[in-house]
């Protein structure tokens, strides 16, 4: 079930299409995605390197650099600590690679997801203690772990956290928010209280690039230098789901351009390996193809396999790494698919079936692929879903969740029931005791206040625009509002009385529909579809006309250009 709605924010159109030399069409899009005044205009079109904001903004950045700055002269051991996500890895390569310039004697550690479980905690601290190590920093962690960073701090290390996760809180019965920062010797975090950096949505690695821009500058070390990082910066940005808006749209624009050209062994392996070209990889390779096999490492494996392909000089060790992570990637999806089937079964033939936040346990499943078939649930029933599987310490489990939840928040108003949890609004990582499961799945529930139209999955138009009005050069002027992705969604328009004709099913899966697209003035375009063909196919026999929401493109075939528009969805 789907609820279509159409855009109508409202812009003078016209005047920002003549001021910018743009079709009012694509003023009209712009607006759509909140970017407002000529200033932020023009940067969304046109905002480069130069749009970033100074690093040194962010609370806590020049303590941070002055202490870390001061143990490099002194030779002192340092500790980088990051996640085994991709965001994880690609702050922890930004860290290790920009302080080895810095000629810091630093090394990595990143946590091992089965027996040190998400961030920094007393073992990882130990461990550094006695290899000697006189600081840490944290990458994509910490913030949420001030009792290890106490226990560092006893052992007399220096702490620097870098992350950008939410700040824990406690909330007084007057409502309002106490924030628990960790006793760090320097924090940075662009979402601590006070921070007036001006951005908040950077990922870890983006803020890891913000640090070593910071620690380049003040040693006097050409900036350029710290654009090297931005292709690794670009893939945390999307790999870690954030909003392409703002800052985290130039990063993965720059970045993008940047790993056309990549030198990285590693990713250039990786890249061969997945049989891309690599100056046509996107925003989806990266979330779809490249990222998987990058978080693959960390999940069925260690990341710190993905971590050293990265950081491998030598071409055979690279391709041979590359191809462990995509053979870990594809045992990956056959287990994520079985673990997917059996949560949608679950739900379908319980009681979970009513609830508007859903709690599925899988005992049996890898607690790796908790999240990701948290996410499919989510997709599937457009509801919150957590997925907990049994350890050898209790249940852990991810969630992820819709727009209109903020899953972190809601985890607060419940965390009697939980030993640990972390995460943001859109998704989060939680662990418990098992007696605590059923507790928490009523708790979660009885404070959810989704309402029925919250929970029907709502398909935002931009603009209903005939097909006839799709020419070569709209889609040229389409292309300065990319990269697309979450915070910055590809247009899609939609059109009623379209007569699909000819339509012809591909795939092993049956899941590519060719067709031809006519309208009732006659004009017609090329059409493709990819979902169930045969549902797809059966609809359009039975209705004559249909409506359909679409974004079109230029199919490139056999050297031949042709005007398309790939269906999304159709009623």
């Amino acid at each position: 079930m789907e609820r279509w709605v159409v855009a109508a924010k409202r812009a003078d159109f016209q005047e920002i299409g003549r001021k910018f030399s743009i079709d009012p069409v694509i003023a009209r899009l712009i607006r759509n995605r909140d970017v407002i005044g000529e200033d932020a205009i023009r940067m969304y079109l046109y905002g480069g390197l130069e749009s970033l904001s100074d690093p040194g903004k962010m609370k806590g950045m020049e303590e941070a650099a002055d202490l870390l700055l001061e143990k490099i002269r002194e030779k002192k051991p340092i500790r980088i600590i990051g996640d085994y996500d991709i965001d994880g890895i690609m702050s922890s390569y930004i860290l290790k690679k920009g302080l080895e310039k810095l000629k810091a004697r630093a090394d990595v550690r990143i946590p091992d997801r089965l027996t040190d479980g998400y961030g920094l905690n007393e073992h990882l601290v130990l461990q550094a203690y006695e290899d000697g190590m006189d600081t840490i920093v944290t990458c994509d962690n910490g913030i949420a772990a001030p009792a290890q960073i106490a226990g560092a701090k006893e052992k007399g290390m220096s702490v620097i956290v870098t992350d950008h996760h939410e700040i824990p809180y406690e909330e007084g019965e007057d409502g309002e928010r106490r924030y628990i920062l960790p006793p760090a010797d320097a924090v940075i975090n662009p979402k601590q209280p006070g921070c007036p950096y001006p951005f908040k949505g950077l990922c870890g690695a983006g803020v890891a690039f913000q640090f070593i821009r910071f620690l380049y500058r003040k040693e006097g070390i050409p900036q350029e230098e710290a654009w090297k990082f931005l292709e690794f910066a670009a893939i945390a940005t999307v790999g870690d789901v954030m909003d392409l808006q703002g800052e985290n749209r130039i990063l993965v624009k720059e970045g993008l351009k940047r790993l056309h050209h990549t030198q990285n062994p590693g990713l250039q392996e990786l890249i061969a390996q997945n049989n891309l070209d690599r100056e046509q990889v996107d925003v989806y390779h990266i979330g779809f193809v490249l990222g998987p096999c990058l978080n693959a490492s960390g999940r069925l494996d260690t990341a710190a396999r993905a971590l050293k392909m990265l950081l491998s000089d030598d071409r055979e060790e690279a391709a041979r790494l590359a191809g462990d992570l995509k053979a870990l990637n594809e045992s990956r999806k056959a287990m994520t698919i079985r673990g997917e089937e059996e949560a949608i079964r679950m739900v379908e033939e319980s009681d979970l079936s009513r609830d508007r936040v859903l709690v599925v346990f899988l005992p049996e499943c890898h607690e790796s692929l908790a999240g990701i078939i948290a996410g499919r649930l989510k997709e599937h029933f457009h509801r919150p879903a957590f997925v907990l599987t049994r350890t050898e310490e209790g249940l852990k489990g991810s969630g992820r969740s819709i727009e209109s939840y903020s899953m972190y928040e809601e985890l607060c108003r419940c965390r009697e029931y939980l030993t640990k949890f972390g995460g943001h609004p859109m998704a989060a990582g939680i662990s418990m005791k098992e007696e605590s499961l059923e507790p928490f799945r009523k708790k979660i529930n009885e404070v959810c206040t989704l309402t029925e139209q919250e929970l029907v999955l709502k398909v935002t138009i931009d603009v209903p625009m005939p097909i006839s009005y799709i020419k070569r050069d709209l889609l040229r002027q389409m292309d300065l509002l990319k990269p697309f992705g979450k915070g910055n969604s590809r247009p899609l328009f939609a059109q009623k009385n379209i007569h699909v004709l000819n339509p012809k099913i591909f795939g092993k899966n049956r899941n590519v529909v060719k067709m031809q697209l006519l309208d009732d003035s006659g004009c017609s375009m090329a059409g493709v579809y990819f979902g169930d063909g045969d549902a797809f196919v059966r609809f359009a026999a039975e209705h004559p006309s249909l409506s359909v929401a679409y974004y079109p493109s230029v199919d490139h075939y056999m050297g031949r250009e042709t005007l398309q528009a790939t269906v999304v969805t159709y009623q």
